[in-house]
């Protein structure tokens, strides 16, 4: 199925908070937006939406946090459940998962290798997050390779 062309918004799910991420209008380039804050799956949900209309997102990507031998643990049925009840939410928008395996060490790997203080680090990890996995998706769907990582 092809997807719609606008921008995209990408999630990294966390427990305390949800990372996210924004492309450009024609879909090349993530930038981060501020994080969520995770108070329950409805809330977070809420909060979504909104991104979604204020950037006009025409699709979403939800990082899908698989074990590294590719199987689903926890959080990837969470995340595996969270896309089906955004899916619902957002009938004109479509929904893809993506592996998301790594992101928030490449993320971590970029602050450490930017001095940024620990502190600083756990509050700008799980955007960068999001950026890191929602510019993998872009250059994957550029290169027309998305059907490899895309679950």
């Amino acid at each position: 199925m092809k997807d719609p062309v606008g921008r995209v918004v990408a999630l990294d799910l966390g427990d305390a908070r949800v990372g996210v991420a924004v492309s450009d209008p024609l879909g090349v380039t993530a930038q981060a937006l501020p994080t969520i804050e995770n108070r329950g799956a409805r809330r977070v949900l809420e909060a979504v939406t909104r991104v979604v209309a204020e950037h006009d997102a025409r699709i979403v990507v939800v990082g899908l946090p698989l074990l590294m031998s590719g199987e689903d643990g926890a959080r990837a049925t969470a995340a595996r459940e969270f896309a089906e009840k955004l899916a619902a939410a957002l009938p004109a928008v479509a929904v893809r998962l993506w592996d998301e395996r790594l992101t928030t060490v490449q993320a971590e790997r970029a602050l450490l290798e930017g001095n940024v203080r620990r502190g600083d680090r756990r509050r700008r990890v799980d955007a960068l997050a999001a950026t890191v996995l929602l510019q993998s998706w872009l250059d994957a769907r550029a290169a027309g390779a998305g059907a490899e990582r895309e679950a």
